[in-house]
């Protein structure tokens, strides 16, 4: 666990930043200033960079590098930057972050081993070398969905007395064991971060202090509204915030299995990103786009 000044750190909104790439998958570093100074408008906590959102998986270290360099640029200075080491092995992630922490971050952010699957004591003991390892705080970032190793609630409990253990975001959908653990760590400096931008509401009203959403790329507004919202006590204005993230779900929705890239559609709508991929399969495609492109002019974006 870290103290009670690094947990006041991670109280707000801290978007997932895309990677805005070009058709050849190249990074468009000019659209990534856009959307950089575009989040850094409103009244985030900081940014994570480099996370599932901006296709961190598929990037070189190198090419990470090169993302977070930028974002430190156009960020203001008391943004805290949270940068995602997505590698499959804790001797990876431990290269990664070496590379992060010469050119600085704040925290770090790791998934559980993946591709093999693995014992919950091998994610604990993972998750400690890495936070041994780091010189900077570790966010465990559970995304069971992509790793195939969901960490159990218990494990998470042994997690939270490891030193420079900040956090975790929970990515997993799983509200049972969110709630217990923001129930459970009320008086610690151990930060629950929702992830799911459709428990936003719940996580705020429960007592959670944090969210880190993937679609705030599109339109920051109601995030930063529901935020404040939750700190003066008015649940009315947390639940009205949630129906406007509810309807910028849809933009998910029109392109099954392809939600990174509807929210590149429509943030390249915006004139912020372009459609490129890592994967150019996952483009979306012109009905998808044409969908994608009704709902933000129905949100009056556009």
């Amino acid at each position: 666990m870290t103290d009670q000044n690094t947990a006041e750190k991670l109280k707000g909104v801290i978007p997932a930043l895309i990677t805005p790439m070009g058709e050849s998958g190249n990074i468009d570093y000019s659209s990534l200033e856009k959307q950089t100074a575009y989040l850094c408008e409103a009244d985030i906590a900081g940014l994570f960079i480099n996370g599932t959102t901006g296709e961190g998986a598929y990037l070189s270290t190198s090419k990470k590098v090169e993302v977070l360099s930028i974002v430190k640029s156009v960020a203001k200075k008391d943004m805290i930057v949270c940068a995602g080491c997505i590698k499959p092995s804790t001797v990876e992630v431990i290269e990664e972050l070496t590379a992060f922490e010469k050119v600085g971050v704040d925290f770090l952010v790791a998934v559980s081993p993946y591709y093999l699957k693995v014992s919950q004591e091998v994610m604990l003991t993972h998750f400690r070398e890495i936070a041994t390892s780091a010189s900077v705080p570790l966010i465990i970032y559970n995304i069971p969905q992509n790793t195939n190793n969901p960490l159990g609630f218990g494990t998470i409990k042994e997690l939270i007395g490891i030193d420079n253990v900040a956090g975790i975001k929970d990515s997993s959908g799983n509200f049972i064991d969110f709630s217990r653990g923001v129930l459970c760590t009320s008086n610690s400096s151990f930060v629950w971060i929702q992830g799911e931008d459709l428990l936003d509401a719940a996580a705020y009203l429960i007592g959670a202090k944090t969210v880190v959403t993937g679609l705030g790329n599109v339109w920051i507004d109601p995030y930063i509204e529901m935020s404040q919202a939750a700190h003066q006590g008015d649940r009315i204005g947390v639940l009205e915030a949630q129906k406007k993230i509810n309807a910028l779900v849809e933009i998910v929705e029109c392109a099954p299995g392809k939600g990174i890239s509807a929210i590149k559609a429509a943030c390249s709508l915006l004139g912020r990103s372009k459609l490129g991929m890592s994967i150019p399969a996952l483009r979306v495609n012109t009905r998808e786009l044409n969908k994608i492109k009704c709902i933000v002019e129905g949100l009056q974006l556009l």
